[in-house]
C-alpha cells in the first residue's frame, strides 16, 4: 500500500547568487519552483550515477555470444560505411 504523503526531509543548500540565479532561471523555465528544480536535478543525477555502477548478470552462454559477435563484426557495405564516419570524439 504507497502513503500518499510520504514523510518529507529538509536540506539547506548552500550556493553562490550566481549559481541561485541560474537555478532560478531554469526553474522558471519549467515551470517549478527553484526547490521542485534543485530536486529533480538531484534525483535524476543520482538515478544516473547509479545506472552507471550497474551490474548486469548473464547467463555464460550469453555472455560468451555477445563476445563472439563483437570479436567478428559484420563485413558488408554498410558496415564499412558506419565505421568510415568521423567518429564525435575525433572531431
Amino acid at each position: 500500500m504507497s502513503n500518499a504523503n510520504p514523510p518529507m526531509r529538509t536540506v539547506r543548500l548552500k550556493a553562490s547568487d550566481d549559481v541561485w540565479s541560474l537555478i532560478d532561471r531554469a526553474a522558471k523555465l519549467r515551470g517549478q519552483t527553484s526547490a521542485e528544480f534543485i530536486v529533480d536535478a538531484a534525483q535524476r543525477a543520482a538515478e544516473d550515477a547509479l545506472a552507471d555502477c550497474t551490474i548486469a548478470y548473464v547467463p555464460a552462454s550469453s555472455y560468451d555470444h555477445y563476445l563472439q559477435i563483437l570479436d567478428q563484426p559484420p563485413c558488408n557495405d554498410g558496415f564499412r560505411r558506419l565505421m568510415r564516419v568521423e567518429k564525435p570524439w575525433q572531431c
